[in-house]
């Protein structure tokens, strides 16, 4: 029998096939309809966004950052500079081995684990091609022996750059300040386009103060690309508008003077022109070099700068918060003439110590046996406690807080420098709101002496001695004397000066005191007046670290240094024409006479031998 085949049944082959084709139609259809779609959103819709990303991919706009300017004191010389810097660089796609390479580089210089963990976090974050530092700063040693063996390292290579220097390290590291790598927070409030590639912002000082004049204008290159990033050529270019150049009215030789002259003591020097406001002289001892802030201090070096008892970050000029002591008197004794509380040629009695009426407590005179019968002269010249015990009383403290208020006490100066503290200049009204109690009488005796709640910055202090020799025109103290770019120069801010209207007759006599203090041969400050043919007009004062039990006496030789008093002292001179003011703080130095007076005298007599 023949074998038997199965019928072919075509309809139901013909039904899948045509299944099978619509399938197929639906499945072209939707992918065209999407491919479609797409070609539509990418070529109309999304068309604007696409193109700019794909020419951001073919050109890289390139930040070039300005130099930044250079500052000068008063006579040219230069107090902040940019150098040229060496750094060691690797790029990283030309490097078989980065392993071997980063631990050779270390045997042969010597360099720490955590710079080659540093520069492992930055290679990270750059291009393979990228320049990336892994030494910055190299000293000579450094450079010579990496010259050696250079032709051993195929992809590492010595770049230059300019970084910011400071010629006079700590002598002025406080009113200049220094410039360092900007952190997260200001990073925030910089403005992006001008600091657009700038690595560094100054952090205090001058540098901070005037960072925007400082700093420049930021400029543009555009790039073209590759796909990898890497740069092709150059199309177009703005070039960077350097930073300006600031002309101090500081004086770094007489900055110096004044800096020696403190010699072991803490404290600070502040002179002023007294015609301009300018001011010559700003120390805070001790300083601290600011250099290495610009590369990256270690953490070593810094916490050692932050635990030292001598603070010397902390700029006592503009923030060192101090009792005025004696040197409040001439400004007191003004008062008692200006509010007829007293005459110039009254006496008043001083035993050695004053007593309010129905009170035990003594306030005692700095000379045991007391000053006898003095007049207002008398007791500017000798600093008198008692007759300013005396005349404090008589004033009351409305009065002495509202006149002292007019020199600039308890109020910043206003000086182009960021961060400066006010003082404190106590009041009824201040006692009640920080304290919650009443004012006493007592507290009226010692803010007459300059004692008690009552205190000053060194600045604070220059400033209202400089009015007192301006014979009540305010002077205003600044930094910056002009500003020079490419296309102008420009003065800095000098604020107009107000008046404080005060009787001639009544500053003359209380000058006549002052010029006694440092010429008479009762005067606290004699010494210092010796052998010039011009008078100094000034007064010495002491302040007290700490308060004296009322039996007890004070052996400065028998206590801890850092609780013997401070020294200070004022001045102005020629008394006739008045030129340059001073004030002087020398921390625990104990006589304002002996310790701080001739500090002042240096100054004031280097600056006027230069004048003539």
């Amino acid at each position: 029998m023949p074998p038997s085949y199965p019928v072919k049944d075509n309809t139901a082959e013909n039904r899948l096939f045509l299944k099978r084709i619509v399938a197929a139609f639906i499945v072209i259809t939707l992918l065209t309809s999407g491919l479609i779609v797409r070609l539509v959103y990418l070529q109309i819709v999304g068309h604007e966004h696409y193109a700019s990303m794909a020419k951001e991919n073919s050109v890289k706009i390139i930040p070039l950052v300005p130099s930044r300017g250079i500052i000068y004191d008063r006579n040219g010389k230069v107090l902040a500079e940019n150098t040229p810097s060496y750094s060691l660089e690797l790029i990283p796609e030309q490097i078989n081995n980065m392993d071997d390479t980063l631990e050779r580089l270390q045997k042969t210089l010597a360099i720490p684990n955590e710079k080659i963990e540093l520069y492992q976090k930055l290679r990270k974050r750059q291009k393979r091609f990228a320049s990336t530092p892994l030494l910055v700063n190299m000293n000579d040693d450094e450079l010579a022996k990496f010259a050696v063996v250079r032709p051993f390292f195929p992809g590492v290579d010595i770049q230059t750059h300019l970084i910011r220097h400071y010629p006079y390290g700590d002598l002025a590291a406080h009113v200049i300040g220094y410039v360092g790598r900007i952190n997260e927070a200001e990073l925030k409030e910089l403005p992006v386009t001008e600091y657009r590639g700038s690595t560094h912002v100054g952090k205090i000082g001058i540098e901070r103060s005037y960072e925007t004049q400082l700093h420049g204008k930021t400029g543009y290159a555009e790039i073209e690309t590759n796909v990898q990033a890497r740069s092709l050529n150059t199309l177009a270019e703005t070039a960077p508008e350097s930073g300006a150049s600031l002309y101090l009215t500081l004086d770094i030789d007489l900055q110096k003077t004044a800096y020696d002259a403190l010699e072991d003591y803490n404290g600070a020097v502040v002179a002023i022109d007294i015609k301009t406001g300018g001011v010559l002289v700003f120390v805070s001892r001790p300083g601290f070099d600011p250099n290495p802030f610009v590369v990256g201090i270690s953490n070593d070096a810094y916490q050692a700068l932050q635990a030292s008892e001598n603070q010397p970050l902390y700029n006592r000029a503009l923030r060192g918060l101090y009792p005025p002591g004696s040197t409040i008197k001439p400004f007191v004794a003004l008062a008692g003439l200006e509010y007829d509380a007293i005459s110039a040629q009254q006496k008043l009695f001083c035993p050695g110590y004053y007593q309010l009426p129905g009170v035990s407590h003594k306030y005692r005179d700095w000379r045991k046996g007391g000053h006898g019968s003095v007049n207002m002269n008398e007791a500017i010249t000798q600093s008198c406690d008692v007759y300013f015990y005396r005349l404090a009383a008589t004033l009351g403290i409305d009065h002495l807080y509202t006149f002292l208020h007019k020199f600039g006490f308890g109020e910043k100066t206003g000086i182009d420098l960021v961060s400066e503290k006010s003082g404190l200049l106590p009041s009824r009204e201040w006692k009640q709101a920080q304290k919650k109690q009443a004012w006493y009488p007592g507290e009226t005796l010692i803010t007459g002496i300059g004692q008690g709640y009552h205190q000053v910055t060194p600045l604070q202090l220059a400033r209202a001695t400089a009015t007192l020799a301006n014979k009540g025109k305010i002077v205003m103290p600044f930094l910056v004397n002009k500003i020079v770019t490419a296309h102008a120069t420009q003065p800095g801010p000098h604020p107009a000066p107000a008046v404080i209207p005060l009787k001639e007759d009544n500053v003359s006599k209380v000058i006549d005191a002052m010029i006694n203090v440092v010429h008479s041969q009762r005067g606290t400050a004699k010494r210092v007046g010796l052998g010039i043919n011009y008078q100094i007009a000034g007064k010495t004062g002491t302040a007290q670290v700490f308060n004296i039990k009322q039996n007890a006496k004070y052996n400065e030789h028998s206590i801890d240094f850092k609780l013997r008093d401070h020294a200070l002292f004022i001045a102005f001179a020629p008394a006739d024409d008045p030129k340059i003011a001073v004030a002087v703080i020398a921390e625990n130095g104990g006589h304002g006479g002996s310790v701080a007076a001739p500090i002042a005298a240096k100054v004031i007599k280097q600056f006027l031998k230069n004048a003539h």
